[in-house]
């Protein structure tokens, strides 16, 4: 069946005021989008960040009467926090198709593809990683998982071990392990975040003994060849003394997750305990690389 769809402007403060009388108004979903192109970082735990300036989209029964809904916003308390509420009609379409229709095999360097695991490899014969898209974690798509994706394309993991710290939906790890590392520990907070990993190795047919999940305390007394950590600014900063005493002898560290404007003030608190490498630049978004010095 046909839809309707009103979109309008609001506020962070607002939000909540406006969702509740859309929800009176008859509105069967609500649905937010960034209306100044800002980026949302990682949250942490229980937050659910919003931007400052939002577009909101109410989904209406198709039989909705559109001008008097429109007059009755204007009338209303609310009419000061609904700017420029707009209807358009919404076709009928298999959504779901279309959601995965959207997402498409991508590579990563001269060997990794990651494909959506309802298509066909391009490659076959190429390091293919399957993934399904999800709502809460990494699928290669984001600039800072593209860069470090890139980066492991790029190395000579044979034999090396590595460590995934804040490894979200395992895609680093798994690609890691698919890429030739022989050992590889995958680490999160998030118990979520581990499941999806096992998800993701399982659907890439990788034993479990191969990559071994669990809690920061995992990796605690132990070294990598290879320290990888696509988080954020705030953690790679608090956490690097931790970070950095897990990487090995002239072993090295690859950070993702970070702004541009970021970069500097990283790179000279890794500067401690590794030889840091200029900032490579994807977009707004940087990766970070070191060399652990034999002295530290």
């Amino acid at each position: 069946m046909p839809w309707l769809q009103l979109k309008f402007a609001t506020e962070q403060a607002q939000v909540d005021e406006v969702s509740d009388y859309m929800m009176a108004l008859g509105a069967l979903s609500i649905t937010y989008e960034d209306a100044e192109d800002n980026p949302i970082l990682e949250p942490l735990p229980g937050e659910t960040p919003l931007w400052q300036a939002l577009i909101v989209t109410a989904l209406f029964d198709a039989t909705v009467d559109t001008t008097a809904t429109l007059n009755e916003i204007k009338q209303s308390a609310h009419s000061s926090a609904i700017k420029n509420p707009t209807f358009e009609a919404l076709e009928d379409k298999d959504w779901e198709r279309a959601w995965m229709d959207s997402f498409h095999p991508m590579q990563f360097g001269q060997r990794l593809w990651i494909v959506p695991s309802w298509r066909q490899p391009p490659e076959p014969d190429a390091v293919n990683l399957l993934l399904d898209p999800g709502l809460a974690f990494g699928t290669g798509t984001h600039p800072t998982t593209s860069l470090c994706l890139q980066w492991l394309d790029g190395a000579d993991l044979s034999d090396k071990s590595v460590l995934d710290y804040g490894c979200g939906s395992g895609i680093l790890a798994i690609a890691a392990v698919l890429l030739g590392a022989k050992q590889v520990t995958a680490i999160d907070i998030d118990p979520q975040a581990l499941t999806a990993t096992l998800d993701n190795m399982q659907r890439n047919n990788i034993a479990e003994h191969l990559i071994e999940r669990g809690q920061p305390e995992l990796a605690e007394g132990k070294t990598y060849n290879l320290v990888v950590a696509n988080i954020l600014a705030g953690p790679l900063k608090q956490l690097a003394p931790s970070i950095a005493s897990k990487v090995s002898e002239e072993g090295e560290l690859v950070l993702s997750g970070l702004l541009a404007e970021q970069a500097e003030e990283i790179s000279q608190v890794y500067e401690k305990w590794f030889t840091m490498k200029p900032a490579i630049i994807e977009g707004d978004w940087i990766r970070l690389e070191g060399i652990k010095r034999p002295d530290r």
